[in-house]
């Protein structure tokens, strides 16, 4: 606090006039309440999309031989089932990756168990290629899901691993898809989902997540979005006193790191449709790894430069594999079940294994350089460090009351990586290497069709904007291409957050859940109009609020 009231001190009243006028009235008088114990003040979380550790950062082994990466031996069958089959091994030459590789819960099984049985112990990790020649892609689609990039194509990677701390056993949540395991790192649990978000949850996954534990606490957190913030898809940020925290990147997080006016807890948010003038930066397949360098590489130096640098921890992971190899066995025995709830039919999954590594890295002054982090030392002899690690530390830095759920409970932390040293360190590299080479192959095509993460991402946006009355939904996305897609959820978005800033000036009660009615409601209801009247799907896609 002392570090930021300075700050202020000594900037210029024209940019205290610029903050004062760019920030919400009803965050102007926002303080950090309460006294944090420890060198950690402010935590920033980015979570990238569907890629393994060892398909992103297994070959760093070539630098660092204490790295559980890549040798050049690991190899998977072309039948699991045939010891004459033939085997792919590993390679170096991963760059743009066209299709999406397999990463729904049953192909997922298929490559950690090479079966359908899953009673194996350790699994064996066989059936990556298998699975992805069923996928019945163009030839050689099974060598693109066992090669990995070379250092010197992820440069922003490699430094920041290389000075700072990585982690060679960090494991995705659940062995699912995208939105599960993103909702595991906010709030230890995927309230049962398995894969599409469900339906009937119109309102909002309704589980406590960190960021309500941190309110409870005095403390403060924030998102910065630049399409569309996954995370509005918990109910509890849906809520008209939570609205004010989301913010637009471009326009507020160079500015919040500039003033020292990070949050406590912030979460950054990448761009998830891939447009010409602004092309995803996700690293989902098929956007290109280069543009999540960059994006990377911004966030870092943004960080770098803050006043609240010195008291600061930035953590990047992955939300899931997206189907691509790794040789480190996923860990599947006294794994907890979060919260007492099973998947749906017909796999009534237990929650009761995690799914495979991912690449996660954590960068403090605080943190020794070339730090490589393995097992955790407890809480209990089988805790791993998975997503909910993320709110088991982030309740020990600030001193949280309770655990969210069974999961977090369980899972390892890490706050000892950061606790090793009296001072932070003041080496730490203030830019970081500039991504050689864009490394796609073809134009960015804004007509494809949507990923279903960015199906359910539309799912969310209808949800926000009361679309969700239209018969089309959930499925409103599986007719829009990207180009589409995008525009419809930054306009709901926008009126969204509108609507929530208006309603809290006209004196609403904060507490309560922002819903709106969809422009075909509105349109309807009007005095002007007949309820006869109707808007086409496709001019209700398209038009802005």
């Amino acid at each position: 606090m002392m570090e930021k009231r300075l700050a202020m001190k000594t900037t210029p009243w024209c940019s205290v006039f610029l903050v004062l006028l760019l920030l919400s009235p009803l965050e102007v008088h926002a303080k950090k309440h309460r006294d944090i114990k420890g060198p950690i003040k402010t935590v920033v979380v980015v979570v990238m999309e569907n890629r393994s550790f060892d398909h992103m950062l297994g070959w760093l082994k070539k630098l660092n031989p204490e790295i559980d990466g890549l040798t050049g031996t690991e190899s998977n069958p072309t039948n699991t089932t045939d010891p004459n089959a033939r085997r792919v091994f590993v390679s170096d030459n991963a760059e743009f990756v066209d299709p999406d590789p397999g990463h729904s819960f049953q192909a997922i099984r298929e490559q950690i168990f090479g079966q359908n049985d899953t009673s194996a112990v350790p699994p064996p990790m066989n059936g990556f290629v298998q699975q992805a020649l069923t996928m019945e892609y163009e030839k050689g689609f099974e060598e693109r899901v066992m090669s990995g990039f070379r250092p010197e194509v992820v440069p922003v990677y490699t430094a920041l691993a290389m000075e700072f701390a990585l982690f060679d056993k960090w494991f995705a949540a659940a062995p699912t898809s995208t939105q599960p395991n993103r909702l595991y790192v906010h709030s230890a649990t995927s309230y049962g989902a398995m894969s599409n978000v469900r339906a009937d949850l119109v309102h909002g996954f309704p589980q406590k997540p960190i960021f309500s534990s941190l309110s409870d606490a005095g403390l403060s957190w924030g998102v910065y979005y630049q399409n569309i913030p996954a995370t509005l898809f918990f109910q509890d940020l849906r809520k008209l006193k939570n609205v004010v925290k989301f913010k637009d990147y471009s326009m507020f997080f160079k500015l919040h790191a500039k003033m020292g006016l990070l949050p406590n807890y912030a979460v950054v948010e990448q761009r998830y449709f891939d447009l010409n003038l602004f092309p995803a930066n996700d690293d989902h397949p098929s956007h290109d790894v280069a543009e999540g360098q960059k994006f990377i590489k911004e966030v870092y130096e943004t960080l770098r430069a803050s006043p609240q640098w010195k008291d600061m921890l930035l953590l990047i992971t992955y939300d899931e594999h997206g189907g691509f190899y790794d040789h480190v066995p996923t860990p599947v025995t006294n794994v907890p079940n979060p919260d007492g709830l099973t998947g749906p039919s017909p796999y009534y999954f237990a929650f009761d294994r995690l799914g495979v590594r991912v690449p996660t890295i954590a960068i403090s002054p605080w943190i020794n350089k070339g730090t490589v982090v393995h097992e955790p030392n407890g809480p209990t002899p089988d805790s791993q460090y998975e997503h909910s690690s993320v709110a088991a530390t982030v309740k020990k830095i600030f001193g949280l009351d309770n655990f969210l759920t069974r999961r977090d409970k369980w899972a390892g932390t890490f706050e000892e990586v950061f606790s090793q040293r009296t001072e932070p360190r003041d080496d730490c590299p203030t830019e970081l290497p500039v991504p050689p080479w864009s490394l796609r192959h073809v134009p960015v095509n804004e007509n494809r069709p949507l990923t279903e993460f960015q199906q359910e991402l539309v799912q969310l946006a209808s949800q926000l904007n009361g679309d969700h009355v239209l018969e089309d939904y959930p499925n409103l996305g599986k007719r829009m291409n990207v180009k589409q897609a995008n525009d419809y959820v930054t306009d709901a978005v926008a009126r969204f957050i509108r609507e929530g800033e208006k309603q809290l000036k006209a004196g609403i009660n904060e507490s309560t859940i922002l819903q709106l009615k969809s422009v075909r409601q509105v349109f309807e209801e009007s005095p002007s109009t007949g309820r006869s009247e109707r808007f086409s799907r496709s001019s209700l896609l398209h038009q802005s609020s």
